[in-house]
């Protein structure tokens, strides 16, 4: 678990978490799920929902730089996570919790 929390955005399938663990894949999903609740996957998910949770309300990044940065790889994958889970898209995400100021167009 401390893996994915310190590189979200890495390459972490059932394969190379159970390498890790030094356990098989059959074996890392029994004591997984008791633990988390989750599988492996769904678990890979969550942490990188929430990283670019994060990368969104912090940084002013194009989208797709923050769904390779988390993790998913493209904007449409993130998409696809964001929409079920929270009930946003990304771009709505960001506009509604953001916390860094937004610039303002001057009036002439």
């Amino acid at each position: 678990m401390a893996a994915v929390i310190a590189d979200p955005g890495g390459a972490h399938t059932p394969a190379t978490l159970a390498r890790l663990g030094r356990v098989s894949v059959r074996h890392l999903s029994r004591p997984f799920r008791g633990e988390t609740g989750l599988s492996p996957a769904q678990y890979v998910e969550s942490v990188r929902l929430e990283a670019a949770q994060a990368l969104l309300t912090s940084g002013t990044g194009p989208i797709e730089a923050v769904a390779d940065e988390a993790g998913f790889g493209s904007a449409e994958t993130m998409r696809r996570a964001f929409q079920p889970t929270l009930g946003l898209s990304p771009t709505h995400y960001r506009a509604r919790f953001r916390t860094t100021p937004r610039r303002r167009r001057l009036r002439l």
